[in-house]
């Protein structure tokens, strides 16, 4: 092998040993997956069609994805969820009630993750991913909710 061949090789496997750091230090989470396991884990939480995730964990502050946000309405989301919820008006008591459970479910997400120690705050990202798997598109503007 001359000379440029071997350069070439060792600098090539340098980079490709670096961009596999970088890929493996961003992936690995420990504090995201325990977090995560605690919403995932709660049978109440469970037994919801939306499962709550932790998504990411930023000097404290916990973001956790929802299906909701200014730009998705919950009563959008509600009728992916729920077929009897089609067609129906914001105001009628049925929506109004899955309303109600979808922000206990949302508020008692919270309150796990808020009382975890460390733990400083809650910002909400819109699910987009979720959503478009079940058909749903959702205008491009920002996912986070704070």
């Amino acid at each position: 092998m001359d000379r440029f061949t071997r350069t070439y090789s060792l600098l090539l496997g340098a980079i490709l040993v670096a961009v596999l750091f970088f890929w493996a230090k961003s992936t690995w989470k420990p504090e995201v997956w325990s977090l995560d396991q605690i919403l995932t884990s709660d049978p109440q939480l469970a037994s919801y069609p939306y499962q709550f995730h932790v998504r990411d964990v930023r000097d404290g502050v916990v973001v956790i994805s929802t299906p909701r946000s200014p730009a998705f309405p919950a009563y959008q989301f509600l009728q992916v969820i729920d077929p009897k919820l089609v067609g129906k008006a914001q105001d009628d008591p049925a929506m109004i009630a899955a309303q109600q459970n979808l922000i206990n479910h949302q508020k008692h997400a919270q309150g796990l993750i808020l009382a975890q120690p460390g733990v400083k705050g809650v910002d909400w990202e819109l699910d987009v991913q979720w959503l478009s798997e079940h058909g749903v598109q959702v205008p491009q503007t920002s996912s986070m909710i704070q």
